[in-house]
């Protein structure tokens, strides 16, 4: 039954198509055609427009909106051709339908209602698919190419990106140089688009071509432009940082380019960050050229890598060293005392000089490199100098070892005179001044000590420079001589006779002789009489009436006093002076002018706690005045400077002791005035009792007037 339904079907649309006349099919193509044509002038107007604004569009300018239109037409016409269905019934295949009578309904039997139910969805997918080719497709326009449908647009999109290669942003990854122009490298790393790096980048490969692989870092997918950025330099850095750190942790060795100099040290180009190297670790031995390895490729040894500063430290000295440790070690294995080894001389210090023995250092002391005297080393050897040294001496680990060069020769003091002996004359160059002496060469290698003490006869030391210099020749005297210690003191006073030796006959006990003074102390005086012949005066023996604390008070360095000789110590070359002894004592005649309740003129020259000092000019003396006896007569204190009458209340030869007394002075004479007072009153009272007799009234009254005056004088008295 289902069967031939679907044949009615396909009858009646047969039918219903044989019905169109040409009439209507001409007119139904030419509406078409004429909105196709409006169509196509929206569409050429809106391409002109989006072609100015992207490449694609400047090929759509290329074309006419008449051309458009040509297109359009035909491209219309062959869809409407491809969709018209030519069909002639044939009488065969057919079968005539009844035709019902005018006016007559028929009722719609069941083959119509199949038959209508079956055209219904056939018209609306036709409608559909027309609807969806009359579409423009903007980008087959725009590209040229043929629009795909969307299977196959999903098709080709899945084959395109399994071609093309993920990649995230500041990854490392590596690309090839497929190009190279004056400027940049063009690097193809898998992505839909190559990138560009700046040939800046690659300074240090100066032999890049085409076909190089490279790191490179993805900074960006596409920038604003759409292009793909990379960076040879960054991934260089990233990759050298874990290459470094590799390297330090296996203790590998690497190659660095030396690429400048620098404070300390030199800056290493290493996997392409910059490593510093210290001066002192480019080479065993001291570097004086370090411009020689500017622009070297050398090996090196990473030692330190400072993460939080991204500073890394390399050595190429701990290269060598390793190199070297073999041979140091069977070095040290073969040293002994005494042994002669050639080495070369690596370093020169103001004490010594390191020389290397092949791997070895060891020190020849200052001392150690001549018999003569010396004051620099550079005097005798230079660097890099090749020479014969002896080994002295080492630690039990043998890693200090003492060398000797002056022990290779005869020692100077084998040859000396034999028949030098103590008291001869030997001259001499002074090479040496020291604070205790001078050192004086005899022969070459061979030197004595002239001690200070043996310069002069004074017994006053000073220094040895105020007797000789450095390069001064001075003739000397043995005093001793030690050929086993090397040892020899010389003495240039031995050559005038000692002063000493008739001092009791030259400076006898009481003698009076001037001298200079030569120094001071807080209790004396130093005073030379001649070269070699200083005495002490003491302190209480510079004045016989001053009190003198300190002696810079009396006398001056330099100046000249008259002395008594007091006593002489021969054995101990002591001699003891006296100034004040060459005057009498004035103390002998101040006895009679100083007595006690003597009154005299004196000046106030010191003021202290406990009182002052008095100074009687006339005399020439000084007396102490206590405080309670400088009141003057007012209540004040006498001051220093002022002049006074003083009364000398105390008097001590055998101590030299004066006191005196400004207070005393007044008190006496006010108790002398009260005291002449009192002996007017007893008088007038003794002529009034002879007279009571005669007495009158009047009189007791004046009596009675001079008893109260009495009584006033009496209390004012007190």
């Amino acid at each position: 039954m289902s069967e031939e339904n679907k044949k009615v079907a396909e009858e009646k649309e047969t039918q219903a198509a044989a019905k169109s006349t040409p009439k209507e099919e001409t007119k139904q193509e030419a509406q078409a055609a004429k909105s196709e044509e409006k169509k196509a002038e929206e569409i050429a107007e809106a391409a002109k427009t989006k072609a100015e604004k992207s490449d694609a569009g400047e090929q759509a300018n290329e074309k006419t909106s008449q051309e458009v239109k040509a297109e359009t037409n035909e491209a219309t016409s062959v869809e409407t051709q491809s969709k018209k269905v030519d069909v002639k019934p044939t009488p065969s295949d057919v079968k005539e339908e009844e035709v019902p009578k005018e006016g007559e309904k028929t009722a719609p039997t069941e083959v119509d209602l199949v038959e209508e139910k079956a055209a219904q969805p056939e018209t609306v997918e036709v409608e559909a698919e027309v609807e969806e080719e009359k579409e423009f497709d903007w980008e087959e326009f725009e590209s040229g190419i043929k629009s795909r449908s969307k299977s196959e647009r999903e098709e080709l999109t899945k084959l395109y990106e399994e071609t093309l290669t993920t990649i995230d942003e500041h990854t490392v990854t590596e690309g090839k140089v497929i190009n190279i122009t004056d400027r940049d490298a063009i690097i193809d790393i898998g992505y839909k688009s190559e990138g560009v790096i700046s040939l800046n980048e690659f300074r240090y490969n100066p032999d890049l071509k085409v076909g190089d692989d490279v790191e490179v870092l993805v900074d960006k997918q596409e920038d604003k432009d759409g292009q793909l950025v990379l960076s040879h330099r960054k991934a260089r850095s990233i990759k050298a940082w874990d290459r470094v750190n590799e390297a330090y942790e296996a203790e590998e060795v690497v190659n660095g380019y030396v690429k400048c100099r620098t404070k300390g040290g030199m800056i290493v180009d290493v996997f392409g960050i910059e490593a510093f190297l210290p001066g002192s670790q480019i080479d065993v031995k001291p570097i004086r050229d370090y411009d020689a390895y500017v622009d070297k490729t050398m090996e090196f040894k990473v030692v330190k890598i400072n993460h939080e500063f991204k500073n890394v430290v390399v050595s190429h000295k701990a290269l060598i060293e390793a190199d070297l440790e073999e041979q140091k070690k069977e070095i040290i294995g073969k040293l002994e005392k005494g042994q002669v080894l050639e080495g070369v001389v690596k370093n020169i210090t103001s004490y010594g000089v390191f020389i290397d023995l092949g791997g070895v250092d060891g020190l020849i002391h200052i001392t150690d490199l001549s018999w003569s005297r010396i004051n620099h080393p550079s005097e005798v050897l230079e660097l890099d100098q090749k020479l014969n040294v002896v080994i002295l001496d080492f630690d039990e680990d043998k890693t200090r070892i003492q060398l000797g060069l002056k022990q290779l020769e005869a020692h100077p003091w084998d040859a000396l005179d034999q028949e030098l002996s103590v008291g001869d004359k030997v001259k001499g160059k002074v090479v040496v001044i020291a604070d205790y002496g001078a050192f004086v060469e005899i022969i070459p290698g061979v030197e004595g000590l002239i001690h200070v003490s043996e310069m002069s006869w004074s017994t006053h030391l000073r220094s040895a420079q105020d007797f000789v210099n450095v390069g001064d020749e001075v003739e000397a005297v043995v005093l001793t001589l030690d050929r086993e210690d090397r040892k020899m003191s010389l003495g240039i006073k031995q050559l005038s006779p000692d002063p000493w030796t008739d001092i009791t006959t030259k400076y006898p006990t009481g003698s009076q002789h001037k001298g200079t003074v030569r120094n001071f102390t807080n209790f004396g005086v130093f005073v030379e009489l001649e070269e070699g012949i200083d005495g002490l005066i003491h302190i209480s023996d510079l004045s016989w009436t001053k009190k003198i604390k300190h002696p810079s008070e009396f006398t001056s360095v330099g100046a000249v006093l008259e002395v008594a000789v007091l006593e002489i110590d021969v054995e101990n070359r002591r001699l003891s002076l006296g100034h004040k002894q060459v005057e009498d004592n004035p103390f002998d005649t101040y006895e009679t002018l100083l007595e006690e309740g003597s009154v005299l003129e004196g000046k106030v020259v010191n003021v202290v706690d406990k009182g002052s000092e008095v100074l009687f000019e006339n005399l020439g003396i000084e007396a102490f005045v206590p405080g309670r006896h400088m009141v003057k007569e007012d209540g004040s204190e006498l001051k220093e400077g002022e002049i006074a009458d003083f009364k000398i209340i105390e008097f001590n030869k055998d101590n030299r002791r004066v006191v005196a007394s400004h207070t005393e002075i007044h008190k006496a004479v006010k108790a002398e005035k009260v005291q002449k007072e009192k002996k007017q009153t007893q008088k007038a009272v003794k002529q009034i009792q002879t007279n009571v007799e005669r007495s009158t009234l009047g009189d007791l009254d004046a009596l009675s007037r001079l008893k109260e005056q009495m009584e006033e004088d009496e209390k004012e008295g007190k």
